[in-house]
């Protein structure tokens, strides 16, 4: 279910869901060694009680078949708050993408991507959608990190993610697939991100090493 291991072109969100879609019989590259990516239920605990800064954001619901946990989401820096606010709601609106089964994205992850994050992230999403499948389960996202560059206008944040109860679903048979046995579940995530003119912490590119949470 995730990405493939730090690179930084299209194929690392490609990559990202051939792992638990190759499983689920979604092609022939099924040894491939990837990853999912983080989202939310709703149930998650919050990031943070402040009202980010800039335009309203946009409303993102993922459904309780596909529960994401953000645990110790928080940073008492409100700048480095704001980039996991963005961040966790980027990734949200990823998995609320393949979840409605919109390749393309839908309003919310262009609204949390720059042009070339959302090229990526279509990719990845696509990965799901072009084989019919969706995510269920759990899966939670932890140790965040965010680090702030060139005068606060540009920010990395790392994560770690754990996909032992997380699986995908075919949407016409039904059938459930998770990690093939002997897989590590955690995986390290990168992204980089950027803040728009309107105050928005955007995903600009996401790489991913899995085993690499130690």
């Amino acid at each position: 279910m995730a990405r493939r291991a730090l690179t930084t072109t299209a194929a690392a969100f490609a990559a990202t869901a051939a792992l638990l879609l190759a499983a689920c019989g979604g092609g022939g590259d099924d040894k491939s060694s990837d990853d999912i990516k983080g989202a939310d239920s709703g149930s998650s605990p919050s990031a943070s009680t402040s009202t980010p800064s800039g335009p309203e954001r946009p409303d993102i619901t993922i459904p309780s078949s596909f529960r994401l946990t953000f645990e110790n989401w928080t940073s008492s820096d409100p700048d480095e708050q704001a980039v996991l606010n963005d961040g966790k709601e980027q990734l949200r609106a990823g998995y609320a993408a393949i979840i409605e089964n919109k390749p393309d994205g839908g309003d919310a992850l262009a609204f949390y991507d720059t042009e070339a994050g959302l090229s990526q992230d279509r990719e990845w999403i696509k990965s799901y959608t072009g084989k019919n499948v969706t995510v269920i389960g759990e899966l939670p996202v932890f140790d965040p990190q965010a680090t702030l560059f060139a005068k606060k206008t540009k920010a990395q944040l790392r994560y770690c993610t754990d996909e032992s109860k997380a699986q995908t679903k075919h949407r016409k048979t039904g059938e459930v697939v998770g990690n093939p046995a002997g897989t590590d579940p955690q995986v390290a995530y990168v992204v980089t991100m950027q803040k728009s003119e309107q105050g928005v912490w955007q995903t600009v590119s996401t790489n991913s090493k899995r085993g690499g949470c130690s």
